[in-house]
């Protein structure tokens, strides 16, 4: 789990956007819950704490919750690029015997590869509203 040290910026209903400072780890994150800004970071938490604007507290991130979206971004259009290809080339061109088969592996490898960021786009959507993929603050600091 990371956690992190900010202040709160704004509160709507139970989620509340935390100004962090910015570090170097946050150049090659790819979570997509930052909004990057000159002084810091913001993050969009849930705010189990009740928290009010100006306090400083503790937000927690679940590296699980990380490592989850990163396989899925990362690791779904790789493996549907391969799965559509092996498809193309291997059923399609039984199918179709009279085209090419490595243009049949390449069309539904692409084919599969723009499919795989619909389901991406869809699953994020999903996964953005369930608290337990989001960053929570756990605690006010004084």
């Amino acid at each position: 789990m990371v956690e992190e040290i900010g202040v709160v910026k704004s509160v709507q209903g139970m989620s509340a956007m935390v100004q962090i400072p910015k570090k170097s780890a946050c150049e090659g994150c790819t979570m997509g819950i930052c909004k990057p800004e000159d002084q810091g970071m913001e993050i969009e938490a849930f705010n189990e704490v009740g928290a009010k604007v100006g306090q400083k507290v503790r937000v927690a991130i679940k590296s699980y919750a990380y490592m989850k979206g990163t396989m899925v971004v990362y690791g779904l259009p790789a493996i549907m690029l391969v799965a559509g290809a092996v498809f193309g080339k291997e059923v399609m061109s039984r199918v179709f015997p009279e085209r090419d088969p490595d243009i049949l592996s390449a069309i539904f490898g692409f084919a599969a590869f723009i499919l795989s960021f619909v389901i991406v786009k869809f699953w994020t959507g999903r996964a953005s509203r369930k608290t337990e993929s989001r960053p929570v603050i756990e605690e006010i600091l004084n």
